[in-house]
């Protein structure tokens, strides 16, 4: 990981901005987050032909895993910063990877059409949180929504199921749904807050929330680090605060 600052890579007197979403969940904002973006930035350029598509869920574009000093770095940030703004006791395990949105909206499958929630088959005593930094200057690439169900469980676990095996043209007739990059309201999510993108914001929420990448610019994607909405996603997984 040379060229990256082996230390002190977070702000360390970071300003944590709570906003309640429409639904009463909570999303901290870091903005500044790191003390030298351009050097991770940098160094995801030179790493452009090692990424790869994505290929263990639904998100749509390409990943590359980072060299552990920097998984660690997050998690000290998270541990220290935020894990006590959460239903997060103690931390049991975590993850990140650079990732970017590459696909065209053509593209998509069903079930990419849909926002989705990262709560992986959780224990009922553990919670999920997320984060995402933003490692793009160009706001049109989007910045995140969050959103919760119109319809009953039992209908929107349905909807889901469908999404992931029924082609295209078949879900749409079924669900009105047409294929593209949700951001924004319909009959089945209502949007209940969004935080925009920009140069160096860090977000972080609970996992389980609905959620989906604000894509309203799609032919402004692509696979170039330099120019495409590079994000660094980060999943931390917690004990439960006792009760």
């Amino acid at each position: 990981m040379s060229g990256l600052p082996p230390t002190a890579v977070f702000n360390p007197r970071p300003a944590i901005e709570r906003v309640v979403l429409a639904n009463g969940h909570v999303c901290y904002i870091v903005d500044d987050a790191l003390r030298e973006p351009e050097r991770l930035l940098e160094w995801a350029t030179t790493q452009s032909s090692a990424f790869r598509p994505v290929d263990f869920n639904a998100y749509p574009g390409t990943y590359l895993m980072l060299p552990e000093p920097l998984n660690h770095l997050l998690q000290e940030f998270f541990n220290r910063q935020l894990r006590g703004l959460f239903d997060a006791r103690r931390l049991v395990q975590m993850h990140s990877r650079l990732a970017m949105v590459t696909l065209p909206p053509q593209a998509l499958r069903p079930y990419q059409w849909l926002c989705h929630s990262d709560n992986f088959a959780l224990e009922r005593s553990q919670s999920i949180q997320a984060s995402v930094l933003y490692l793009f200057k160009d706001i049109e690439l989007g910045g995140t929504s969050f959103y919760e169900p119109v319809q009953s469980p039992e209908e929107t676990m349905q909807l889901f199921a469908d999404s992931a095996s029924m082609g295209g043209e078949a879900f749409t007739r079924r669900y009105g749904i047409r294929p593209g990059y949700t951001h924004a309201s319909n009959a089945y999510f209502t949007r209940v807050g969004s935080v925009a993108a920009r140069w160096n914001r860090l977000i972080f929420y609970d996992g389980s929330l609905l959620h989906s990448g604000d894509i309203t610019a799609p032919d402004k994607l692509s696979v170039d680090p330099s120019k495409g909405r590079l994000t660094w996603n980060g999943f931390f997984t917690c004990r439960r605060n006792a009760v």
